[in-house]
């Protein structure tokens, strides 16, 4: 087992089988009965869904232009038309787990409608979802940032795995006392996973996302200080050559709704 600081700072990596929809609320109605609507009624079929290990929706501020300092190069500014207002993250107990969901996906696929103008399913191969224990005893998040990845034209898939897997992670746990840290990487973007029926999913190719970050501070004074502070330069030098975006959030709330496969009698924030 490595002993760099990093590796001590990284704790205890698990992997997953996640899957994450990236959702837009409806704008024929207020914002807020979107998002009322989606941690309501919506997330009790979630929920239901056999052989979940985790079922959480973070719930993305209002106000994101991006928090990503401005790099040449690079798109940090989130453009308004593509700006998202929520992700749902979906973790199977199994790789067969998905198969056993049929029938709350089908009842999931009809309430969009009620309170989604577009969705898109990002999903990845099992052990793509990787959970770190970052967090000392009794230490909880109270500000998150959710990050969205784009690789460049000519940056081989493998290769951008490897790169968050295997070096962005370090680096980051490097610069910051997280509280929180998952990453995903995905499978290449597919309308037929999620052909949801009166609901957009128009997803350009230089509009897609190859991986996310999961950010969590202990408060929102950390996380300002992580965005502003001289290690973000340094993070940026690496990320610039193989991204040609990075879209970062800020998180509003993130509430979990299934957690290690039981159904929450309240959800937790």
């Amino acid at each position: 087992m490595s002993t760099s600081p990093s590796a001590a700072q990284l704790g205890v990596e698990k992997k997953h089988l996640t899957s994450s929809i990236l959702l837009w609320v409806r704008t024929d109605q207020p914002r807020q009965t979107g998002m009322d609507h989606w941690k309501g009624p919506h997330s009790g079929i979630i929920s239901a869904t056999p052989d979940l290990e985790e079922y959480r929706q973070i719930h993305l501020a209002e106000h994101n232009p991006g928090r990503w300092p401005a790099t040449d190069g690079v798109q940090t500014a989130i453009p308004g038309d593509r700006k998202i207002d929520g992700v749902a993250e979906v973790t199977f107990q199994s790789a067969l787990a998905p198969l056993k969901g049929r029938r709350q996906t089908k009842l999931a696929h009809a309430d969009e409608i009620n309170v989604f103008r577009r969705t898109l399913l990002y999903a990845g191969p099992p052990n793509s979802s990787r959970w770190y224990e970052v967090a000392g005893p009794g230490e909880t998040v109270g500000a998150r940032s959710l990050i969205y990845l784009r690789r460049r034209d000519g940056v081989g898939a493998g290769e951008f795995r490897k790169f968050v897997n295997q070096q962005l992670v370090h680096a980051i746990a490097d610069t910051a006392a997280l509280k929180e840290l998952r990453t995903q990487t995905f499978l290449p973007w597919s309308e037929k996973l999620w052909d949801t029926p009166n609901v957009a999913h128009d997803n350009p190719h230089d509009q897609r996302f190859h991986a996310s970050l999961v950010l969590g501070f202990s408060d929102s004074t950390a996380r300002d200080a992580f965005f502003t502070g001289n290690a973000i330069e340094g993070l940026t030098n690496q990320l610039a050559p193989l991204a040609s975006a990075i879209h970062a959030y800020d998180v509003a709330a993130a509430l979990t709704f299934v957690k290690n496969g039981e159904i929450l009698p309240r959800y937790q924030e």
